[in-house]
């Protein structure tokens, strides 16, 4: 077999020959060889390599002196590695043939290429790969450690490329819903390169889809600030369009814009401006705080000098927002900064019907208040509406206008008091979202949402007095979240604070923790926020108000759109138009759901009033029933998205209520992408676990959290597991429900395991077993009997696991359960790999995956080639574990599953480096390692660093063995005797051994297969 070299210059420079280093000790001949390098299979001219080795002074006699040390470079090659005719003479000087030989920068330029190629496929999982691939080559700073002066140009355009693939793969992540990642990858990046404003626009997308708007703006204003301090320029396009989006998607906008002075005097005016105009703006309330951002979008409405002149189109923004969220109080106090700007005056027009009740003023009504007010005497307006409306337009042309339409109900109403030419310009008001306005009219939109937690304790401090909030800083953080961050609410506790000093802010966050004391609270009397909420309310259907109610007994943070097919039997299109329709009356909010879709939600507030009426409304006998049939339907929904992960395994829910109310097809639907489902449900589950429980569904409780197990599992939510499953046991418990305890005690047990809690894992199951043997749950038992093997498999009792593992294939033939009985022919094969058996290991994971096939699971099947892949190694067969390895990585990847992914991983790397591949091995098992470290699994982490350390020493690496002290501790920290062994095995080959001579794959692979 050839000699094999291999070159890297993506760190350190090293050579090595078949993973002996090959050092080289003349810094002249290290130079002329990294020039030769950046540039593989391309000529460096005698000049460049001069420049690069005596900067710009060489010598006389250079030519000569480059040809000596080229040839050294052969001789070198030649006599230590057996290799010739790597370096050819070529004019203008000489090149580097790498054709049968590694260099990591020619490696780095086909895996970007294959990356860039797949993203523009629109195959962003491949693309991911590929990018990993090409960042995981680097191993620190080109040529670290040389003098770079000479290669800056080369060196430079190749550290670019590692930042544009950074941001490449961001994008590609972003497409992928890895916004976390993103932040996490990307956030160092965009610190250590701030002028690169791509980057920083991918940054922000990723901040704007976590919902962290408040770290979007700021990640924009400080790129603006250093491209402005350093370059004297503005951003560009693609970052002031992402601020502009981020700015109008939510009315919570923390971003604190330079301040501009809203009143200025239009160029054409030299006098003093004469106000004749209406002049109608109630007064403003006070104090107003904060709203910076969105006082910024409203600035698009004032005109310029010349936009006066030339308007040929009214300018229109709209404030939209939920009952008390201050829209009205947002206008008034923009219209009184800007009211320099409009010289015609100020129109106010209330659209609320008389006294502010009832149903919505009239079009008519309206205009005729309008037109007296802007001088037209009674006895000339109009009755009819098109001829009222027409005369309203004509008084308003060519006037230089601000018209405030405040608190409007719907796009008819105000149509007719838009003006179609001229000068005016009109704000908006509405708790309806107005959308209709769009295709007819140029309008800036501002979405008004909550206060920041910020502005909402300015606001309390401004109205009640600084000195009570800052001596009561926790009760007043309280309060802000009681009041849902809303100024109306907010200033309504604020009066009652200052109508008696004898009340604090502890008594009033006390009073206000009992729902029905807080909405007594926030509506004293005729006001508050009830009336606001009750004319949205009266405006609904009847199907849209009975869900709203319906909906508001449910304690979960948020629910998807077909969760009307339970409550109300109707069709999930059908669900999601009435929850449009109660978010357009501005009583549900929306948020994006993390995979795409709309989640909707109540604020706190809208709750209590929907309760409300619910128990006005709604008898207790018809409320318990509506939850029921949504446990039931989410019950159906977790047991379809199991059995897509798991296959069509018996499971534990023989209730039959479980197959409805949910139709099959919107089932299949639902659950077509059962990771994406599960994650978007996630807090919804953990909330109707807890809420089963405390309403009297101990067994529905514990049912859900047998089906959730697959995607705590999958996604390493180990935190949601152990609560929602000791939440279901106490239910259990107290409802006497024998199998429901013992259930969810097994399932604490196989948690306990996930965390490496091996004995404590074993007490669980034995105690769970106790109970299940007084039933007659079969699969139960099978489970828990091949759980129990696990733990003492892991306890280093070879022999009691395999017993327990038989007695479980008993079970689950008796049971029907192919997916738990391909599962525990899995474990079998690796007990008996480490009993000495590789072979029965093979053929027992060959079974595994046949029975995988007949239960229809895909995460089964994976599973058990993973096991197989394992065996093979076990047997010695690292090719054909390698060509396994890569399928589980790619249905892994296909799943989801991190996790799974970063296992699948591990086992790639063993194989390559076990086949005498560090370089290949090194690239997999970082992969694997940044995937678990992600998921959090420290023992898959210690696991990970000894294969890398075996691939660092076939690669000639000094020091391979440093990495295993860490994971040698992390072995005995879970408490594993048998790779705490491994690794220090290894430990003392790796340093007794001499690095001159290449460490070969087999004899670490040796040190692995002694227990």
């Amino acid at each position: 077999m050839a000699p094999h070299l291999s070159f890297q210059v993506l760190g350190p420079l090293k050579v090595s020959v078949d993973g002996r280093p090959l050092p080289l000790r003349s810094a002249r001949q290290r130079t002329v060889l990294a020039m030769l390098l950046l540039t593989p299979g391309r000529a460096v001219s005698v000049d460049a390599l001069a420049d690069a080795v005596w900067h710009s002074d060489p010598p006389v006699t250079v030519r000569n002196q480059i040809a000596i040390c080229v040839s050294a470079l052969r001789k070198t090659f030649r006599d230590e590695a057996g290799v010739g005719g790597l370096i050819e003479t070529q004019l203008p000087g000489y090149v580097l043939h790498r054709e049968g030989h590694y260099v990591d920068v020619a490696h780095l330029y086909e895996s970007a290429a294959a990356a860039r190629g797949a993203a523009e496929a629109g195959d962003p999982g491949e693309a991911a790969a590929r990018f990993e691939d090409a960042l995981a080559l680097w191993s620190g700073p080109v040529l670290d450690g040389m003098d770079g002066s000479a290669l800056s140009g080369t060196v430079g355009r190749i550290s670019e490329l590692r930042i544009d693939l950074a941001e490449e793969y961001a994008a590609v992540q972003l497409q992928q819903g890895r916004h976390r990642s993103v932040v996490e990858s990307l956030g160092p990046i965009v610190a250590e390169n701030p002028l690169r404003e791509h980057a920083r626009a991918v940054l922000m997308q990723a901040y704007h889809q976590l919902g962290r708007r408040s770290e979007a703006l700021d990640c924009y204003r400080e790129g603006r600030r250093v491209l402005v301090a350093e370059l004297g320029v503005e951003p560009g396009a693609e970052l002031r369009e992402l601020h502009r989006t981020v700015l109008e998607g939510d009315g919570q906008i923390l971003v604190r814009p330079a301040a501009v002075p809203d009143v200025t005097v239009p160029d054409a005016v030299t006098g003093p401006v004469l106000d004749t105009g209406p002049r109608q703006l109630p007064l403003a309330r006070e104090p107003f705080v904060g709203r910076e951002g969105a006082l910024e979008l409203l600035r698009r409405l004032v005109p310029s000098a010349s936009g006066y002149a030339d308007a040929t189109t009214a300018r229109i923004a709209t404030v939209c927002g939920t009952a008390g969220v201050g829209k009205s109080a947002l206008a008034l106090h923009w219209a009184d900064r800007v009211a320099g700007r409009f010289p015609d005056g100020r129109l106010y027009v209330d659209l609320r019907g008389p006294h502010g009740h009832g149903g919505p003023g009239t079009p008519e009504a309206a205009l005729d208040r309008a037109l007296r007010a802007l001088g037209v005497p009674g006895t000339s307006i109009p009755a009819d509406l098109e001829d009222r409306a027409a005369l309203y337009r004509g008084t308003l042309d060519g006037r230089r206008l601000l018209v405030i339409l405040d608190n409007a109900r719907s796009v008819e109403q105000i149509r007719p008091l838009l003006p179609c030419r001229g000068s005016a310009r009109v704000l908006v008001t509405s708790r309806d979202p107005l959308n209709g306005l769009a295709g007819s009219f140029a309008v800036t939109r501002v979405e008004l949402g909550a206060m920041s937690p910020a502005e909402s304790l300015d606001l309390l401090a401004a109205t009640i007095g600084e000195h009570r909030v800052t001596a009561e800083p926790a009760a007043a953080r309280r309060l802000v979240d009681l009041c849902d961050r809303l100024p109306l609410a907010l200033r309504v506790v604020a009066t009652r604070l200052l109508s008696d000093h004898r009340w604090t802010l502890r008594q009033m966050a006390a009073r206000m923790e009992d729902r029905r004391e807080r909405m007594g609270v926030l509506n004293p009397g005729e006001g508050g926020l009830r009336s606001g909420v009750w004319l949205g309310y009266r405006a609904l259907s009847v199907q849209a108000a009975r869900l709203y109610r319906q909906l508001s007994m449910l304690e979960v943070p948020d629910f998807p759109a077909w969760i009307g097919v339970p409550v109300l039997g109707v069709t999930p299109d059908a669900s999601e138009r009435l929850l449009l329709q109660l978010v357009g009356a501005q009583l549900l909010e929306t948020r994006p759901a993390q995979g795409g879709g709309t989640r909707f939600r109540f604020q706190d507030t809208m709750r209590l009033f929907a309760r409300e009426r619910c128990l006005a409304e709604d008898d207790a006998q018809e409320c318990e029933q509506s939850l029921d049939r949504i446990l039931t339907a989410v019950l159906t929904l977790v047991y379809a998205a199991q059995e897509q992960l798991y296959g069509k395994g018996k499971a534990p829910h023989g209730d039959p209520a479980h197959t409805e109310p949910v139709p099959g097809e919107t089932v299949s639907e639902l659950v077509a992408d059962p990771i994406k489902w599960f994650e978007d449900e996630r807090e919804t589950l953990d909330a109707l676990v807890a809420q089963a429980v405390r309403d009297g569904h101990a067994a529905r409780a514990w049912l859900l959290v047998v089906g959730a197990v697959p995607f705590y599992e999958t996604r390493n939510y180990l935190e949601d597991w152990r609560r929602t499953a000791e939440c279901a046991l106490d239910g259990a418990r107290r409802a006497g429900h024998t199998r429901g305890a013992g259930t969810m005690l097994r399932c604490l047990g196989t948690l306990a395991i996930y965390q490496r809690r091996y004995e404590e894992a074993r007490e669980l199951l034995l105690t769970a077993l106790t109970q299940l043997e007084r039933t007659d749950d079969t699969q139960g038992r099978a489970i828990a009997r091949r759980n129990l093997a696990v733990c003492a498999r892991f306890l280093g009792d070879l022999t009691g696991a395999a017993r327990y593992c038989e007695e479980s294939l008993v079970l689950f033939r008796q049971a029907g359960d192919n997916s738990g009985l391909s599962h525990a022919l899995g474990l079998l094969a690796q007990i008996e790999i480490e009993q000495g058996d590789p072979e029965r290991g093979v053929e027992l994971s060959s079974q595994a995956i046949e029975v995988s096939y007949t239960a229809g699971s895909l995460r089964s099947r994976t599973q058990n080639l993973y096991r197989l892949a394992e065996a093979l190694l076990g047997a010695g067969r690292a090719p054909q574990a390698e060509r396994i390895c890569h399928d589980v990585v790619g249905l892994t990847r296909g799943q989801g599953d991190r996790l799974g992914e970063a296992h699948g991983l591990c086992a790639l790397g063993e194989a390559q480096w076990r086949q005498n591949e560090p370089h290949k091995a090194r690239a997999s098992l970082l992969r694997a390692l940044r995937l678990a470290e992600e998921v959090g699994d420290r023992f898959l982490q210690a696991r990970i660093v000894t294969h890398l350390a075996c691939a660092e020493a076939i690669s000639g690496a000094s020091g391979a063995g440093e990495p295993l002290d860490w994971a040698q501790e992390e072995f005995r920290t879970f408490k594993a005797p048998m790779w705490v062994r491994r690794a220090g095995r290894l430990r003392e080959v790796l340093e007794s051994h001499d690095a001159v001579r290449p460490i070969e794959g087999s004899v670490l692979a040796c040190l692995l297969a002694d227990r």
